[in-house]
C-alpha cells in the first residue's frame, strides 16, 4: 500500500505538476463539451471572481530547517516539500474561500519530515529490502493515480520535470522499505465484521449531513466491491494510527530539534 502522504514530499512537486496537467485537461475536455448558453457567464466576469493564487512565503527557512539523529533536513529539500504542499492547499482554499496560514503549514510540514526521516532511519536500521515486484507494483500504481497508462509513460513524465530515473527509482525503493516497516508495526489490521459496520455507518451518517441524493444500503445488503472498500479504509485507517505511534516512539528514543 502506497503511502501517499511520504512519496509526495520524496517526489516533490513532481507529482503534483502531473495531477495539476492532468485536471487541466480534463477541464478543457469538459469545456469544450459544453454547450453555449445565454445564461453563460461571460469569460471576463468569470476571471474576475476568481481570487488570485497566493504564493509561497519562503522567506527566513534556515539552511537547515531539521536535525533527526544527526542527519539534516536542508533548507533545499524543505523549500521543495513545501511548494508543493502550498500548491495543494491554495487550491483548497480557492474552493472553500479560507486563506491559508503558512507558519501552521510549515510547522506542519516540518513535523512531517521529520516523521518521514525517522521512519527512513529506522527502515535502514531493521535493514529492510525492496524487491523489484514490489518496487514495480508502486510505479504501477503511482501511474494510474497520475492517469497515465505505464510505469514507463510515468517515469518520462518525471524526467520531464526534471527527475531522473535513478532518483526516482532510489525514492520509491526507500518508499516501499518504510512500507513494509509500517505494516510489520501495524500487524494484524484486517477488520473484525464489527469494525466494518461501525466504519460504514460512520460513512452513511457523513453522507447524510451532506443532503446527499444518493441512498446507501443497510451494512447487510452491501454488494462485495462497496465492501471491499471499507475495508480497504479501515485497513488504512489502522496504519495510519500504527505510522503515527511508530513515528512518536522514534522521536522519543531518538533526537530530533525542528529549527523554524
Amino acid at each position: 500500500m502506497i503511502k501517499k502522504w511520504f512519496l509526495g514530499l520524496s517526489l516533490g512537486t513532481s507529482l503534483i505538476v502531473l495531477s495539476a496537467c492532468g485536471g487541466a485537461d480534463e477541464s478543457a475536455e469538459n469545456e469544450n463539451a459544453q454547450p453555449e448558453t445565454e445564461e453563460q457567464a461571460p469569460s471576463g466576469e468569470e476571471n474576475a471572481a476568481q481570487p488570485e493564487m497566493p504564493e509561497p512565503d519562503l522567506e527566513g527557512v534556515p539552511e537547515v530547517v531539521a536535525q533527526v539523529n544527526g542527519e539534516e533536513v536542508t533548507k533545499e529539500e524543505f523549500e521543495t516539500a513545501y511548494t508543493g504542499q502550498f500548491q495543494q492547499a491554495a487550491m483548497q482554499a480557492q474552493m472553500s474561500g479560507q486563506e491559508i496560514d503558512q507558519n501552521q503549514l510549515k510547522n506542519q510540514l516540518a513535523e512531517i519530515m521529520v516523521g518521514q526521516k525517522l521512519l527512513v532511519q529506522e527502515a535502514e536500521k531493521q535493514e529492510l529490502t525492496a524487491s523489484d515486484e514490489d518496487v514495480d507494483q508502486t510505479l504501477e500504481q503511482l501511474a494510474q493515480q497520475n492517469g497515465l497508462e505505464s510505469k514507463d509513460e510515468f517515469l518520462a513524465a518525471l524526467n520531464d520535470q526534471g527527475m531522473a530515473e535513478e532518483e526516482v527509482m532510489a525514492q520509491i525503493e526507500t518508499q516501499v522499505k518504510v512500507d513494509q516497516l509500517i505494516v510489520e508495526s501495524a500487524g494484524d489490521t484486517n477488520p473484525s465484521n464489527e469494525e466494518l459496520e461501525a466504519a460504514y455507518e460512520q460513512i452513511k451518517a457523513q453522507q447524510e449531513q451532506m443532503d446527499s441524493e444518493e441512498e446507501l444500503p443497510a451494512f447487510e445488503e452491501l454488494k462485495p466491491e462497496l465492501e471491499e472498500q471499507v475495508k480497504e479504509q479501515v485497513k488504512m485507517q489502522k496504519e495510519n494510527e500504527a505510522t503515527q505511534t511508530l513515528v512518536a516512539e522514534l522521536r522519543d528514543e531518538g533526537d530530533a530539534t525542528i529549527n523554524l
